[in-house]
């Protein structure tokens, strides 16, 4: 793999990252039931159920861009 994909991959996990923080924060933080997270690349409704695998997922993109 060379420079650039590597940068548009490590590029792509953080925005992703910056999108589940986010409604992990609306969730845990408001009186919202449910959040619309759009990663750039799909676009799903979450709920609070959903939190702890909004939590799970932004640890893995985090080990995913530490890999990187």
């Amino acid at each position: 793999m060379d420079a650039a994909f590597i940068q548009d991959r490590i590029t792509a996990t953080k925005a992703q990252i910056v999108a589940y923080e986010d409604a992990a924060l609306a969730l845990g933080t408001t009186n919202v039931q449910s959040y619309t997270l759009n990663t750039g690349q799909s676009q799903q409704t979450v709920t609070r159920a959903n939190l702890a695998a909004i939590q799970s997922t932004i640890a893995a993109l985090y080990n995913r861009c530490a890999t990187l």
